[in-house]
C-alpha cells in the first residue's frame, strides 16, 4: 500500500496511507494532550478602577439608618425621574409595528442615522446620515472611537478627574493613558499648559468630556476654543464625550465642541441615556465632524468595520428614535434640569457650611464634587477610608474620587429625591462634626501616632 510521509514541525513523522487512514493525531510521538485554558491577555488587562476600589469598601451600614446611595450615576434608580410618556409610547409603537424584529445594518438604519444627523446638524458643524454611527450606548461609541483612532503602544490624553471607562477601555487595548489635570479652583477647567506638555509623537487623541462626569462642570465657549487651539497646534484629533450635552443649568450655555472647530477633526459621542433618562436602552451614537477631511474615508470605513463586531444597537429603540427625538416635549427637559439644579443648590449650600468640606458648585450633568480637607480628619488616611466610615456610621454611600484618579474628594450624585438629599447632607454634616479636628487637635493626634 502506498503511503506519504509528512513532516510535523520537525519533531516526528506521520505516515498517511492513500486510502485515507492515518494514526490519531492524539498519538503523535512527543505530544501529550492536556488542558491548558487560560484567560486572554485582553481580559487580564481590563481593569475597572471603580470596581477595584469599591470592592475593598465592603462594610456594613448603620442598621439604625436606612441606606442612602449617592454613588450610582443611573437617574432611574429611585423612580423619581421617569422618562416622558412620549418616549415610552414611541417604543410601544415600534414594537407593535413588527417592523424592527430583524437585523439592522451594523451602523444603524439609514433613516435613523438621518434623524440623528438632522437633529445635531448646524451651519457650524453640518452632518449627514453618513456622518452618524449608531451604537449600543455611549459606552460603545467611546470604545469604537478609541479603537479607530489609537493603536497598541500609542497614548491618549484623559481628564483627571475623569470617567473611569476611558482608562478601562484603553488599557484593555494596549493603549497608554496620560492624565491631564482639571482645576477645581477654576470650576474644573483644563490645565492647558499641563495638557499640551503631555503630547508626543505617539499621542492618538484627546478626550474632552463636557459636561463632565464626575465634576458637573460645563466649559465656556472661550475655554473650548483654547482647547481646540492646543489640539490644532499639536495636530491631535478629539474624542468628545458629550453624553450630558444640553444637560446644563439655566445660567450656562452648552456648546458642542464641534461647532467651534474650523480644522480639528472630532468624533462626538452621545446617546439617549442621560438626557432622556433611559440608560438601560443602550442607544448611542458617534458624530463624525471633519470639515477639512482630515479623517478622510479611512476613519469612517474603520468605524463601519468595527461596528460589525456586534451588529449594531437594539432595532426596536432605533425604530422609536425619530419619535423620541421629535415628540419629547420641551417641558420634560426643563423639568429634569430644574430638579437637578434644585438638588445641586441644596447640596452645595448644605455642604459649604460643613467645616472640613469644600464642594465645587456644578453647572450641569448630574454630579457634584466635594473636597475633603484631610488634615482636619486625621483619623482617615484618604478619601476611601473617609467614605467607607461614612457608610458605617451614617449609611450614606458616596464614591471616593480616587475612583476618578483624584484623591481627597468624593462625588455626590444629584438624582436622588429631594428629601433623601436633605437627609444625606444632614448625615454628612453630623459625620464631619464628629470627626473634624482643628489644627491643634490634628497636631495632637499626629503626635500620638
Amino acid at each position: 500500500m502506498d503511503s506519504y510521509l509528512i513532516q510535523m514541525n520537525g519533531n516526528s513523522d506521520v505516515h498517511v496511507h492513500r486510502n485515507g487512514n492515518s494514526p490519531s493525531l492524539g498519538k503523535v510521538k512527543g505530544r501529550k494532550p492536556r488542558w491548558a485554558v487560560r484567560a486572554s491577555e485582553m481580559s487580564k488587562k481590563t481593569f475597572n478602577p471603580i470596581r477595584a476600589i469599591v470592592d475593598t469598601m465592603k462594610v456594613e451600614p448603620n442598621p439604625n439608618k436606612p441606606m442612602i446611595s449617592l454613588s450610582l450615576g443611573d437617574p432611574t434608580v429611585f423612580g423619581n425621574l421617569p422618562t416622558d410618556d412620549e418616549v415610552i409610547q414611541a417604543v410601544k409603537e415600534a414594537l407593535d409595528s413588527g417592523n424592527y424584529n430583524g437585523y439592522a445594518p451594523s451602523v444603524g438604519y439609514q433613516s435613523c442615522r438621518q434623524v440623528v444627523a438632522a437633529y445635531y446638524s448646524c451651519p457650524e458643524a453640518p452632518l449627514e446620515a453618513q456622518d452618524v454611527i449608531l451604537t449600543s450606548g455611549c459606552s460603545q461609541a467611546i470604545e469604537l472611537a478609541l479603537a479607530v483612532l489609537a493603536n497598541p503602544g500609542q497614548n491618549i490624553l484623559v481628564p483627571r478627574p475623569g470617567f473611569s471607562l476611558y482608562k478601562t477601555l484603553a488599557l484593555s487595548m494596549g493603549i497608554e493613558v496620560k492624565l491631564y489635570n482639571l482645576l477645581p479652583e477654576k470650576s474644573w477647567e483644563i490645565d492647558l499648559k499641563h495638557l499640551e506638555s503631555l503630547v508626543d509623537e505617539k499621542t492618538a487623541c484627546l478626550i474632552v468630556n463636557n459636561p463632565s462626569n464626575p465634576c458637573g462642570s460645563v466649559f465656556s465657549k472661550s475655554h473650548l476654543q483654547k482647547i481646540l487651539a492646543v489640539a490644532s497646534r499639536q495636530c491631535v484629533p478629539i474624542l468628545a464625550d458629550e453624553i450630558y450635552g444640553d444637560m446644563v443649568f439655566a445660567e450656562c450655555k452648552y456648546e458642542p465642541i464641534a461647532t467651534l472647530s474650523t480644522n480639528v477633526p472630532i468624533l462626538s459621542c452621545g446617546g439617549l441615556a442621560k438626557r432622556w433618562l433611559v440608560p438601560g436602552w443602550r442607544m448611542g451614537w458617534i458624530l463624525v465632524n471633519d470639515r477639512r477631511d482630515i479623517f478622510g474615508n479611512e476613519i469612517r470605513d474603520g468605524l463601519v468595520s468595527l461596528s460589525q463586531r456586534i451588529l449594531g444597537p437594539c432595532t426596536i429603540v432605533q425604530g422609536a428614535l425619530e419619535h423620541i427625538i421629535h415628540r419629547t416635549p420641551p417641558e420634560f427637559y426643563h423639568n429634569t434640569l430644574s430638579f437637578l439644579k434644585s438638588n445641586a443648590d441644596l447640596c452645595y449650600a448644605a455642604l459649604s457650611a460643613v467645616s472640613g468640606l469644600q464642594p465645587v458648585r456644578p453647572s450641569g450633568a448630574m454630579y457634584l464634587m466635594v473636597g475633603i480637607e484631610m488634615e482636619h480628619f486625621p483619623k482617615f488616611e484618604n478619601d476611601v477610608e473617609f467614605t467607607k466610615q461614612l457608610i458605617s456610621e451614617q449609611s450614606v454611600f458616596c464614591l471616593p474620587a480616587s475612583c476618578f484618579e483624584y484623591p481627597n474628594f468624593f462625588r455626590v450624585v444629584l438624582t436622588v429625591p429631594e428629601e433623601m438629599m436633605v437627609e444625606a447632607c444632614s448625615r454628612i454634616q453630623e459625620f464631619c462634626e464628629r470627626h473634624y479636628q482643628g489644627n491643634e487637635g490634628a497636631q495632637d493626634l499626629e503626635c500620638d501616632k
